[in-house]
């Protein structure tokens, strides 16, 4: 593949202007890459943070990402595509605990946003502090009582 490489937002908004003349998804070891021609530039599709090829481990990944870019037509060369080199995960447990923490916490933090927003939306009048305390005292006063 070619090593001049193209960003996905260039990517993105030379498909909407409409000047992607052709698509290609190439198979290799380890995944799919993209080739894209426009004018007389071809270009593959850089990684986010680097200018390094950016490969998709699963194919519909790919063509998901390509249909919601705009680009619905493309062509496929698996001549060098190697699923056995898919096998090798590159798993990562540390940021699948990091991820589920984080959305424990924003479902926590939507929780618990609704429900002052709830209590401060009631239209009840409000109980002063002291007079909540001394009816929770006498409450313990009275289940001391009974034991």
């Amino acid at each position: 593949m070619s090593t001049e490489t193209i960003d996905h937002t260039t990517l993105s908004r030379l498909a909407e202007a409409g000047v992607v003349h052709s698509t290609h998804i190439i198979g290799q070891s380890g995944g799919w890459g993209i080739l894209v021609k426009y004018g007389m530039t071809e270009r593959v599709l850089a990684a986010q943070r680097s200018h390094q090829v950016r490969i998709f481990r699963k194919f519909e990944t790919l063509v998901a990402y390509l249909k919601g870019i705009g680009i619905a037509r493309f062509d496929v060369d698996a001549v060098n595509y190697d699923p056995a080199s898919l096998k090798e995960t590159r798993s990562r447990p540390d940021r699948a605990e990091a991820m589920k923490n984080a959305h424990e916490s924003a479902a926590y933090d939507k929780w618990f946003r609704a429900q002052v927003q709830a209590s401060l939306d009631d239209p009840r009048p409000s109980i002063p502090h002291e007079i909540v305390r001394a009816k929770f005292a006498a409450r313990r006063q009275a289940l001391r009582a009974k034991s």
